[in-house]
């Protein structure tokens, strides 16, 4: 059986809702938020971009593909639970119209179809790294910033904590919880072969254990369950061995035990590092902390039209990355795909976390100036100017109108001012050079020098631009207010964050662009 598109939809029926309202209530219907959402997106998904999901042997999908992505996009797009979505699909008529279902008598899929459908799209990412739901967004954000004639010469970029749903576990809960799960798993037995051992961590749950721990104990007893965790992998490795608990059991007993001689060692805390597993229940999390708040789970990095002259701007961009990685490496690894999808992009952005000397030459292989406001380092009252004039050489200017050449100190370079002009300056009291017998000294590197022209960039762009990122703050509060009340998303693992992700991307641009059209019609 060969795949199928849905056309369907394109011909009304005679015993539909657009035939069996009156003219008053069908003009209603006409400028309603859920018939343009067909008109702008559903109508556009390209269903054939999903036929590699299907083939002879598992036969043709048994839902329209394009309902099954415009709900995933609608679910997303306002914060629906699964429940939530199915009862809308059941019960509302507007959300069946966005979807291109006039009749109220059919269902256009059951659950099991809705949730199998996006086991085959995380299948298919598995195998290939190809994740289709992003292939909808790039098509429809190309086709909808060509017809609204918007320039992508400017753009801006941020990202955002997406925290996993997962509780909080402590070193000795997490490690408890992953044998409770392995337990679960294993023959009888096995069981019996390992009770001694297992019974005193399976008999309760994670947190009851811990909380009868005294804490002057958690040292014993974390030498105490290494032990537990070696004998439990050398017994059972071999049978095991290909099922998912037992390789998160094994990820966590490489991550935090070590075995030295003859002897299983418990890792230093300052041993572990910031990609170990956080919890069974989300093995893609990782941990980071950022202004004194700790995050476990993705980072989402957002990316969108900047140009002044747009009517509306859309986002063109969005990757999902691990929260650990710097948002100066994301940009660096990202950077070559935002200038493909936008060829005349010539100024970028951002805030000064994406600054760094790789960034700075990638933008200029890719003659994009990047425009990195707030940059990283303490500020100083007195602006000192390095500029570099040949390799090696560099030209160092003060506010007091001093300008010296650099010369090679041992491991960095230096600037020397002449001691009298400085004594007389009245910026002296404030100038971070250095007081030595001949003269007033500033030190500095490559980097510095880099960090000093992405200071000076945001300073020689017009008044106009050089307030072009905030605005992106309300694109990432546009994203974030799907959030629960602790800030966390409502889904676990990576490949549901890349769907909430794309699929929030797509509902905040048709958001934007129904509010534009709207707003021109009125």
């Amino acid at each position: 059986m060969s795949f199928k598109i849905n056309i369907d939809h394109f011909q009304r029926s005679l015993f539909g809702v657009w035939n069996q309202i009156p003219e008053s209530k069908r003009k209603m219907l006409e400028n309603s938020k859920e018939a343009k959402f067909y008109d702008i997106v559903f109508t556009n998904i390209d269903e054939m971009l999903f036929s590699v999901l299907y083939n002879e042997k598992n036969g043709r999908p048994n839902a329209p593909v394009n309902t099954l992505v415009g709900a995933i996009i609608l679910q997303n797009h306002y914060g629906w639970t699964c429940q939530e979505l199915f009862n809308n699909l059941d019960f509302n008529i507007l959300v069946r119209i966005a979807l291109g279902i006039e009749t109220i008598d059919e269902s256009p899929f059951c659950p099991a179809t809705f949730f199998n459908f996006q086991n085959r799209l995380l299948n298919h990412y598995n195998k290939t790294e190809e994740n289709l739901l992003e292939q909808v967004f790039d098509g429809l954000t190309e086709s909808q910033i060509k017809e609204l004639g918007l320039k992508t010469d400017i753009c801006r970029s941020d990202s955002f904590q997406a925290m996993s749903n997962i509780a909080k576990y402590s070193r000795m809960q997490l490690l408890v919880e992953v044998l409770i799960r392995l337990s679960r798993i294993l023959s009888e037995d096995d069981k019996k072969l390992f009770s001694e051992i297992l019974e005193p961590y399976i008999k309760q749950e994670s947190h009851h254990y811990l909380y009868n721990l005294k804490r002057g104990d958690l040292p014993a007893e974390l030498d105490k369950i290494a032990i537990v965790y070696q004998k439990l992998y050398e017994g059972l490795k071999e049978k095991y061995i290909e099922t998912e608990i037992f390789k998160i059991f094994k990820r966590v007993y490489e991550e935090h035990f070590k075995v030295a001689g003859n002897q299983i060692l418990i890792k230093a805390t300052e041993e572990l590092y910031s990609g170990c597993l956080q919890s069974p229940d989300d093995i893609d999390a990782t941990y980071r902390s950022k202004n004194g708040k700790q995050f476990k789970g993705q980072v989402i990095n957002v990316c969108e039209t900047a140009n002044p002259e747009n009517p509306i701007n859309l986002i063109n961009d969005v990757v999902i990355e691990k929260n650990n990685k710097d948002d100066s490496v994301i940009l660096n690894d990202r950077i070559e795909t935002i200038k493909e999808k936008n060829p005349d992009l010539n100024e970028l952005h951002t805030d000064g976390a994406y600054g760094s000397v790789d960034n700075d030459k990638k933008m200029k292989d890719l003659e994009i100036n990047h425009i990195p406001t707030a940059v990283r380092g303490r500020i100083c009252e007195v602006e000192i100017k390095i500029e570099r004039i040949d390799e090696g050489k560099y030209k160092v200017s003060c506010e007091g109108g001093q300008s010296v050449l650099s010369k090679k100190a041992r491991k960095r370079e230096k600037a020397c001012f002449d001691n009298k002009i400085c004594e007389s300056c009245h910026f002296a009291d404030k100038c971070p050079t250095q007081k030595q017998k001949k003269s007033r000294v500033y030190y500095f590197t490559y980097e510095d020098c880099k960090k000093n022209e992405r200071n000076r960039k945001i300073k020689e762009l017009p008044p106009e631009r050089r307030k072009i990122r905030p605005n992106i703050e309300a694109t990432v509060k546009e994203f974030t207010k799907a959030l629960n009340h602790k800030g966390k998303l409502k889904v676990r693992g990576f490949f549901k964050t890349a769907l909430f992700a794309i699929a929030s991307a797509i509902g905040i641009n048709f958001g934007r662009i129904f509010r534009y059209q709207a707003a021109c019609v009125t």
